[in-house]
């Protein structure tokens, strides 16, 4: 008999990315509506999710930023806490997380070396076997509560079998129109599929279009829903060196973000509406529970890229910002930078509205234009053409590390360097960072 070695980690991963469609990779190929696969993994596991409580956050922007952070402060609380994400920066165990740790690579292997025979014919997508492999490996964790961001939509996405305690909507804008819809109140409808029959929502920022759909969606549910925009629970806001300083009426100390960025008001808002809501339904979250998680969110959690702070002198700035609505807010706080120069490293996907991010970018910057190493990616040599139709000036460069070091290698102190434009752009420049100081890349 030949004996056959053990798969590693790396195979079981290559394994994942290439026989189950990788939405990051490749896009509207990966894309299976309805949930049967996901019912039928849940039910081959013995319903895991159904062993610990959960929490639902769906949103356009915003819901990484929550997700963690509410992560943090059920960890800071004293709750084992699972925590669901996507997509992953630098490596895929960071999705599937228990109390900030990721996934180990041994669970992993171990559970497509003994589940493949189980999944394979079923022809699942990538997102519906790691969602079934989140599920168990919680279960199996015995965690008390966990958090599940959504990976698309709401509706028909396979994180919508659970029943969480509470649902969360970030905001709605424009993205991934060609599968939820080219309205914003299309786009709404989908998102409000996770509000759940007697399960409370928040709701982060209405608009318009979108109110009247959560609204008609909560009714038929006989659904509480709370919209955390209009009653707003930051006094005040202000940016510091490391991340954001809040006052609110609602908790007794001041909170320390720990997340820098503009954009990071709105979310704190939403998050201690929830909060809030949690509180009600029994959970044991004090104010200096909150002050921890907000504290210590990227330590507790490992999130990155959330207008992270690389370095000074020059100033550089990591973000994953990859859409218009979420661009604009960081573009607005990188113009008021006080720089000699804006310097921004930037590539972008090619089934995104291009151009529409680059009508928002600014003129006066020096671009370097590139392209992740997804199958997604928009060729840079497209983006450098596209670009120039919008007025912006600069090079391309064949991949994240050539563009990023262009730029390093051009700057001075008084300068500001931007990494963005996708996800995998600033995947690729941690991945090729590895951990360094920025300042010893270069050979001066």
């Amino acid at each position: 008999m030949i004996r056959r070695e053990a798969m590693t980690y790396q195979e079981a991963k290559d394994y994942l990315y290439n026989q189950t469609p990788l939405f990051q990779n490749i896009g509207a190929g990966a894309y299976k509506e309805g949930l049967e696969n996901t019912l039928a993994l849940d039910c081959h596991f013995g319903h895991p999710h159904t062993k610990y409580r959960t929490i639902h956050i769906a949103g356009t922007n915003g819901k990484g930023s929550c997700a963690h952070t509410l992560a943090a402060v059920l960890q800071s609380a004293g709750y084992k806490t699972g925590l669901y994400t996507s997509p992953h920066l630098v490596d895929f165990s960071e999705r599937i997380r228990v109390n900030g740790k990721p996934i180990s690579p041994e669970y992993v292997v171990n559970f497509v070396t003994h589940e493949k025979n189980f999944f394979e014919p079923l022809h699942p997508s990538f997102f519906e076997v790691v969602t079934a492999m989140a599920f168990k490996y919680f279960a199996e964790q015995n965690v008390d509560v966990a958090v599940i961001e959504v990976g698309m939509g709401g509706r028909l996405d396979c994180t919508n079998i659970i029943s969480p305690d509470i649902s969360i909507i970030t905001n709605i804008s424009f993205d991934h129109m060609q599968f939820l819809g080219n309205t914003l109140s299309k786009i709404a409808y989908e998102k409000a599929g996770i509000i759940k029959r007697n399960t409370p929502v928040v709701v982060g920022e209405s608009l318009a279009e979108t109110k009247p759909v959560f609204e008609n969606k909560a009714h038929e549910m006989d659904a509480e829903i709370d919209f955390a925009d209009e009653d707003d629970w930051i006094d005040k806001f202000s940016l510091s060196a490391s991340g954001c300083e809040i006052k609110s009426s609602h908790i007794s100390m001041p909170l320390h973000y720990e997340l820098g960025g503009e954009y990071q008001r709105k979310n704190a808002n939403t998050i201690l509406h929830a909060i809030a809501r949690l509180r009600t339904l029994g959970y044991g979250i004090d104010d200096d529970s909150v002050c921890a998680g907000f504290s210590h969110v990227v330590e507790l959690t490992g999130l990155r890229a959330r207008w992270e702070k690389l370095s000074s002198n020059p100033t550089i700035i990591i973000d994953t910002g990859h859409n218009p609505a979420g661009l604009v807010i960081n573009l607005h706080q990188l113009k008021g930078m006080n720089a000699r120069r804006i310097m921004i490293v930037l590539g972008m996907v090619s089934d995104k509205d291009v151009d529409s991010s680059l009508a928002l970018m600014p003129a006066d910057a020096v671009y370097y234009f590139t392209q992740a190493s997804v199958k997604r990616a928009l060729d840079r040599g497209k983006l450098y053409e596209k670009a120039r139709k919008h007025g912006l000036s600069g090079r391309a460069f064949p991949d994240v590390p050539a563009a990023f070091m262009a730029a390093l290698q051009d700057s001075s102190e008084d300068d500001v360097i931007y990494v963005g434009g996708s996800n995998f752009v600033v995947g690729d420049l941690l991945r090729f960072i590895d951990g360094r100081p920025v300042k010893s890349l270069l050979n001066k």
